[in-house]
């Protein structure tokens, strides 16, 4: 039986009021800092992650807050984030003032392998009352699935 991760409070922002840019800094500062609760504290209670480019064996969806502490718990004992490098992240704004669009690159290495670790990342993010609603997640499975590198919900 999968060990049960429990969800986290939502974690205290520097402003309640932080707009969909600064909380997605935010989150990126506390990924770095490998505080996965913290990061997975920005969520809505109800919040949804997809990711649409999902290989066979990888979720495409997860919902409410639970299940993204779950898929994220083992992240720092697989990932080894260093940073995510300022010039390679581009912020859009879209005509919905709740939703961006964020490109970036996040380098680090392997904890398993000691292997570099280098992705690129676009994510569809929605934040409402100072929590993310909806993060779509495009990244490449192929780089993941040269590596080996599984996470929690995939059968890999």
């Amino acid at each position: 039986m999968p060990e049960r991760v429990s969800a986290p409070s939502p974690a205290p922002l520097p402003d309640r009021s932080a707009s969909p840019q600064e909380l997605f800094r935010h989150g990126l500062r506390l990924l770095l800092a490998k505080d996965i609760p913290g990061w997975v504290g920005l969520w809505a209670e109800d919040g949804v992650m997809e990711f649409p480019f999902a290989p066979p064996g990888w979720p495409r969806r997860l919902e409410g807050r639970p299940a993204i502490a779950a898929y994220m718990a083992p992240y720092p004992d697989r990932i080894d984030l260093h940073a995510f490098p300022e010039e390679d992240l581009r912020i859009h704004r879209t005509d919905d003032p709740r939703t961006i669009v964020a490109e970036m690159r996040g380098v680090g290495r392997l904890v398993g392998t000691g292997a570099p670790f280098d992705m690129t990342y676009i994510a569809v993010v929605t934040v409402e009352h100072g929590r993310i609603t909806s993060y779509r997640d495009y990244w490449n499975p192929l780089a993941v699935q040269e590596t080996g590198v599984t996470l929690a919900g995939s059968n890999r």
